[in-house]
């Protein structure tokens, strides 16, 4: 009898231990293979050293809360301006490889072809619907806007930089816009741009569908022109007037953040959806206004931070190429910082295994980074190719080749950094490094040379 006993408690043991391995598993399965909702947020000319994160004297508490409880990418680079990062995040490619190396200025000048695949025509294809709010800089007229390039909705401003008030371009010319039409609206343009995200999250996306919304902030990009509310905290801290504009212009920008991830908690798709943060370039050191917007709004002496690391927005250096960035994702990615190189072009193949899709366009040259995200797995053997104004540079982990070319004479400047020890990049080892140098040098003209193939497939 006691032996009977005991073999119906073991195996009533076995069957709920079963059950619970079961039901253990389908909750691992289906997180694995849940498809989350993506928020891109973009700020503008942001440097390494303008988040409270980084030791900043500005305060940016939302943006350290990302930092706090997501992922910090360490070694994450952009472009060295804002209109090729912006194509290297939607194809996925180096932008040198569709001729953007400079930020767009010209009506008349459209380099990215409609018919290439992009982030959010792949998106679609799996059924997200998606939608840009605020800056777009990858062609200055409504007919080549962002729903030629596959987004279902669009709002904000096509050109580079805007008055933040009436929304003009330094010129004069329209560019607020919402769906193909210009449009007049009055506020600032960093709140106007977070109440049309979070109206559109709230009431016009179809939500039976995952979404993937890019907010596109023009913070802190110059023109600044705040409130005296947000430069009051910095009266006492920050003595400069045209540094304190800036961080009143950050400090807008940050509260913007938390509003729209506070709407994202109300509406109870924090848990499922994937937040990141990063800067479009470095920032800028000063901004000398006189020939725009007819002399009426006052330059600035000072812009952002990019301390320690070297120069500023345009170079190649680490100043204006490697940017602040974080991954967040409640309850499914643990906190930590993310010493691994990744590119902005690895972000469209990353987004997409999200979405479950890895049928990848041949085009596509970046690499899905999301196991090193998650898990934090090392990458070896990765090249990140940056091409710019008249520089461009190739790293592969701890080396960094920075080419330099004279526009007016025949010579060609190289120069070589470890920078895993030379961060700040003062340390030039190209003579001192004969067989690195010959093979970074080698690797570089080979991207170089794809450049000039112009291959849009």
């Amino acid at each position: 009898m006691k032996i009977s006993l005991i073999g119906n408690k073991i195996q009533t043991v076995l069957i709920l231990l079963f059950c619970f391995s079961v039901s253990f598993g389908q909750k691992i399965q289906n997180r694995a293979t849940e498809k989350p909702n993506v928020i891109l947020i973009i700020a503008d000319d942001l440097g390494w050293n303008d988040v409270g994160y980084h030791g900043s004297e500005i305060k940016t508490p939302n943006i350290d809360n990302l930092a706090k409880n997501g992922v910090e990418l360490n070694r994450f680079y952009a472009n060295p301006t804002c209109s090729p990062t912006r194509a290297s995040l939607l194809t996925g490619r180096p932008s040198s490889r569709l001729g953007i190396v400079a930020p767009i200025s010209d009506k008349d000048q459209t380099k990215l072809p409609d018919s290439i695949p992009t982030l959010p025509k792949l998106l679609k294809q799996n059924n997200y619907e998606t939608a840009l709010v605020g800056k777009w800089h990858l062609g200055l007229q409504l007919s080549n806007g962002p729903k030629a390039y596959g987004f279902d909705y669009s709002y904000g401003f096509l050109h580079g930089q805007i008055d933040q008030y009436t929304h003009l371009y330094k010129n004069g010319d329209k560019s607020w816009y919402r769906n193909g039409e210009f449009i007049e609206e009055k506020g600032h343009a960093t709140d106007l741009i977070t109440n049309e995200a979070i109206k559109w999250l709230s009431e016009k996306r179809d939500k039976k569908k995952n979404f993937f919304l890019e907010v596109a902030y023009s913070a802190p990009h110059f023109p600044l022109q705040e409130e005296q509310k947000w430069k009051a905290p910095y009266i006492n801290s920050i003595k400069d007037p045209s540094r304190r504009d800036y961080a009143a212009a950050m400090s807008h920008l940050d509260n913007s953040i938390g509003i729209l991830l506070e709407n994202l908690k109300q509406q109870k798709l924090d848990k499922n959806t994937v937040v990141i943060f990063m800067s479009d370039n470095g920032a800028m050191e000063n901004w000398d206004s006189r020939n725009e917007y007819s002399g009426t709004i006052p330059g600035n002496t000072t812009l952002g931070d990019n301390t320690p690391l070297r120069d500023w927005k345009t170079s190649n250096y680490e100043g204006a190429v490697r940017v602040p960035c974080v991954v967040y994702w409640k309850e499914h990615l643990k906190n930590y910082k993310n010493s691994n190189y990744i590119s902005v072009i690895d972000l469209l193949p990353s987004i997409l295994f999200l979405a479950g899709d890895n049928n990848l366009p041949k085009s596509i040259e970046g690499k899905n980074v999301w196991p090193t995200i998650a898990d934090n797995k090392t990458i070896s053997d990765k090249e990140i190719y940056i091409r710019g104004h008249l520089q461009e540079c190739l790293i592969n982990k701890p080396w960094k080749i920075v080419r330099t070319r004279h526009s007016k004479e025949v010579s060609t400047d190289y120069e070589l950094y470890d920078i895993e020890k030379d961060p700040e990049e003062k340390h030039n080892v190209w003579s001192q490094n004969e067989t690195i140098s010959t093979q970074m040098k080698t690797a570089l003209e080979n991207q170089f040379k794809k450049d000039a193939e112009k291959v849009n497939k």
